[in-house]
């Protein structure tokens, strides 16, 4: 009963069950592992930095001399490398003891075997430069980031231990004050009550203070090792419209399946078929009119429907009226042919990019076809706007939800497409419905 309780006094105070009391963040920072982590970090970047600056300055200034030789190449090589080097470590002292989440920047690109290929490549690798001038601005901010760290840490757990100083030292309390505990001959005096109460509540706001001020310092650090030893924002560019491409390309190669797919089952079938029944019906025009007649008239029907056929194969790869009339009267098109009544509002300046709008028209016809498919809803809602530079569009559904993009579905194609034009798709399906899914894409590409 005692635990039922306490539980429920628990959730009545907002807490998870369970949970108990804790202290404020305020009065546990200067206990909790993450501060002495901080604050080791801290302490070890002096003596580190030390080190790599020496490294630095003397293998440039002796490369920098020595360029006039034929040594002056190799000693820069070399100095860059040990900057490289240097970078790994502080990149894993950061994972350590920061927690940071930093990728390794990317490898040295040697095309060539050989010594002279290798130096070529440090000499000319944006990454080798970028820890040669971590090297040099890391330094002077390691200097006054211990010295911050190291006196306000030391003045506060000093002054709120000051107390204690009575009963470690009592050589240094006098005979004056009030007597603490002790016979006539060993005794230990408070010299000052007043004075000692409020050098430990200083000492206090100093230990309390502390944790945040080199939680502070360590922030700066953190951006100095994400901006200066991570990957370049131009090679993770690079690397992310490497990716962008290969969707891209694997969707072009998915659609032309499609088409290929779709024209061969539909209506390639069909004009075979259509061609063998027209060839039956000329050799039967003389011997039987009549059930000639009536060949033709079912390939008339073959070439309606495979008529249809190419016209929707077309209308799903871009359809005219979308290149006539823009978004309103296109979705307003694909919103017909749904099972589920649809509300289409398109609220737009002017038109997008064409690229863009095929995109926006592709990925209602999609959802609007999963609606129809999955979802068992009542009534659908499409809306389009503008936002800023962003073309905004909103599907809904009150139908039974549980929409997931991250299962591979066909939800998971459609986020990989937008993603290859910087577009995002936000899927809110929670079980039971409603379904609402949000696709955001550049206004021009």
């Amino acid at each position: 009963m005692a635990t039922e309780y306490g539980h429920g006094y628990e959730r009545r105070q907002g807490r998870p069950a369970g949970t108990g009391y804790r202290l404020p963040a305020g009065l546990r920072a200067p206990f909790e592992a993450r501060s002495w982590r901080e604050f080791g970090y801290v302490l070890l970047s002096l003596p580190i930095s030390i080190m790599l600056f020496t490294w630095t300055v003397t293998m440039v200034s002796l490369g920098a001399g020595l360029l006039v030789t034929f040594l002056g190449v190799p000693v820069l090589a070399a100095a860059l490398a040990g900057c490289r080097g240097f970078g790994a470590l502080e990149r894993a002292r950061a994972r350590a003891l920061l927690g940071l989440d930093l990728a390794a920047p990317e490898p040295l690109q040697v095309r060539k075997p050989g010594a002279l290929a290798w130096m070529g490549a440090v000499l000319k690798s944006g990454t080798s430069w970028r820890n040669l001038l971590y090297a040099l601005v890391q330094f002077p901010w390691a200097v006054f980031s211990f010295t911050v760290a190291l006196v306000f840490w030391t003045l506060g757990w000093t002054l709120l231990t000051y107390p204690a100083w009575f009963w470690v030292l009592p050589a240094y309390a006098g005979q004056s004050g009030i007597q603490l505990y002790g016979d006539e001959h060993h005794s230990v005096y408070l010299d000052n009550p007043f004075e000692i109460t409020v050098t430990a509540l200083v000492g206090l706001l100093f230990t309390l203070a502390t944790p945040w001020i080199v939680r502070a310092l360590t922030t700066v650090d953190g951006l100095l090792v994400r901006g200066l030893l991570g990957p370049s924002l131009l090679s993770a560019r690079v690397v992310e419209l490497e990716s962008d491409r290969g969707v891209v390309v694997d969707t072009a190669a998915a659609d032309l399946r499609r088409i290929e797919r779709d024209l061969h089952d539909g209506a390639q079938a069909r004009l075979v078929n259509l061609a063998m029944d027209l060839g039956l019906a000329k050799e039967k025009l003389r011997e039987d009119p009549r059930a000639a007649a009536q060949m033709v008239d079912e390939a008339h029907g073959e070439v309606k429907t495979a008529l249809q056929e190419l016209r929707d194969l077309a209308r799903g790869i871009h359809p005219a009226v979308l290149t006539d009339r823009g978004l309103d009267a296109a979705l307003s098109a694909v919103a017909s042919r749904c099972t589920v009544p649809v509300r289409v509002e398109v609220d737009l300046p002017a038109r997008p990019a064409a690229a863009i709008e095929g995109i926006a028209y592709f990925t209602v016809s999609e959802l609007l076809q999963n609606i129809s498919k999955h979802s068992r809803a009542r009534s659908a809602s499409v809306d389009v706007w503008r936002a800023e530079d962003r073309l905004l569009i909103q599907v809904a559904d009150d139908g039974v939800g549980s929409a997931d993009a991250s299962r591979g579905s066909g939800l998971a194609g459609l986020a990989g497409r937008l993603d290859a034009v910087d577009g995002v798709l936000v899927v809110d399906s929670p079980e039971g419905g409603p379904t609402r899914v949000i696709a955001e894409l550049p206004w021009r590409t």
